[in-house]
């Protein structure tokens, strides 16, 4: 198994249709010893039920946007565990009416609350985990998309976020590689997901890519969650600072 006894936290499991469900799943069947976060009270009986298949997992409250809480988590986990193997970041949001019309258009509040959900969380959540990884090493991933690289319609504020993001985890992986900790970035194409049901003409996205990508279909949350498995794991040792595609091969093509 990939991740024997590796401790993983995941951030950002919000249905079982998500990318972070699936990762979590596959590492459950890899061996893994699982953190699954919830944002709120409200959300804690979800959070319960997603969690129920997993293997004594740990489930704690963590609010990204609340630096206390931030701490909180890491804290909680390293009084559980001692040490942290590995993170992941599948934490994503803007406000509905930024992700459709003109990115011109998009407020103050809306670009600052994408940046600081979408992007920052990465910073604010890596500084944290740093202690309780810094003696044996760790890894740390993102989720992110073409649309953090080039112009994609409708995906506006969260596509200039998500460039933010992958900034911000080339970064890390400098500040943190001496500690022996890695920070990669994967790439997925578009997956029907609740949260990409929001970007507007998202069925028209999947079929283009689908029928343009070198592979002809699309990827699923599963395809997501083996290569998440590997940058985690011991075999992905020398990568960081890497952006890996899972996308069949779309971000290779020109016209």
């Amino acid at each position: 198994m990939l991740l024997k006894d590796k401790n993983i936290l995941v951030l950002g499991i919000a249905n079982h249709r998500s990318i972070a469900y699936a990762i979590a799943q596959f590492f459950n069947e890899q061996g893994a010893r699982l953190c699954i976060t919830y944002q709120n009270d409200r959300l804690r009986k979800n959070a319960e039920k997603l969690a129920a298949g997993f293997k004594d997992p740990l489930l704690l409250a963590c609010d990204v946007t609340k630096e206390d809480e931030v701490k909180s988590l890491f804290g909680q986990i390293g009084e559980a565990w001692g040490h942290l193997d590995g993170m992941v970041h599948s934490i994503a949001f803007a406000n509905q009416e930024d992700l459709k019309g003109d990115f011109v258009d998009t407020s103050r509040d809306g670009f600052l609350l994408a940046h600081e959900i979408s992007s920052f969380s990465l910073t604010s959540l890596a500084n944290a985990a740093r202690p309780l990884m810094a003696e044996r090493g760790g890894s740390i991933i993102c989720m992110s998309y073409l649309g953090g690289e080039r112009v994609v319609q409708n995906y506006n504020v969260m596509g200039v976020a998500k460039a933010s993001l992958q900034m911000s985890a080339r970064y890390l992986a400098t500040n943190l590689g001496p500690d022996n900790i890695r920070v990669n970035i994967v790439s997925p194409g578009p997956i029907r997901t609740l949260s990409a049901a929001g970007i507007a003409g998202f069925r028209t996205i999947l079929d283009d890519v689908k029928a343009k990508n070198p592979m002809r279909r699309n990827v699923s949350q599963e395809d997501v969650a083996q290569v998440s498995a590997f940058l985690l794991s011991d075999l992905s040792s020398a990568i960081t600072g890497e952006l890996i595609h899972v996308d069949a091969g779309y971000h290779i093509l020109g016209m």
